[in-house]
């Protein structure tokens, strides 16, 4: 599962999901170490574009990818321990993945993707209106994410939903969405988001 060398990948961390999220048309369920490949799949799928024009045989671009999987998972695991990682099924079927912290004042997406036949179908705008009704409900102050600044289409859906750009990093923008209850900016919150 892991390329040689990385050993193994740590277990999604211990936590009792509430169904605090009703997501239309999807099911969410806690992430399990046997879902790693599906989501090492899918991690795969958020960059093959970028690396389409770089002419490293297919081998390597798979092996940088898996290194780069292992990493990211790793630093979610150590860095988010109050997270939910989720995976978002359809009809019984992993199609994405939503890892998000509930359990601050202001929620935090760490990250959100689906496969690419999954993409562009209004589940996201769904995924994310459902996530902002429940932080709405659950009394949350608002919602942090990060984009990447190369991620246009993801970036005009967030601002499309109200979520406003707050700070720029070399990489990424930090976008955060406020709760009408709740009109004070979220607080800092970091994350390598895809």
């Amino acid at each position: 599962m892991t390329e040689a060398g990385t050993g193994q990948l740590p277990e999604f961390p211990v936590r009792l999901w509430n169904d605090r999220l009703a997501i239309p048309a999807c099911v969410l369920r806690p992430a399990a170490f046997n879902d790693l490949p599906f989501l090492r799949r899918l991690y795969h799928s958020f960059r093959k574009d970028e690396l389409a024009h770089i002419p490293w045989p297919q081998e390597h671009k798979d092996a940088f990818l898996n290194q780069q999987f292992d990493l990211q998972h790793r630093y979610y695991i150590a860095a988010f321990p109050q997270t939910d990682f989720l995976i978002i099924e359809k009809d019984g079927t992993p199609i994405g993945r939503l890892y998000i912290q509930m359990a601050a004042h202001n929620w935090h997406i760490i990250d959100i993707g689906f496969l690419p036949e999954w993409r562009n179908r209004g589940m996201g705008s769904a995924m994310l209106s459902s996530i902002q009704d429940a932080a709405i409900a659950g009394n949350a102050g608002g919602i942090v994410l990060h984009v990447d600044q190369n991620n246009r289409r993801a970036r005009g859906l967030y601002e499309a939903l109200g979520f406003k750009a707050a700070d720029t990093s070399d990489t990424h923008i930090r976008m955060e969405w406020l709760s009408p209850q709740h009109p004070s900016e979220p607080t800092d919150v970091s994350s390598a988001v895809n």
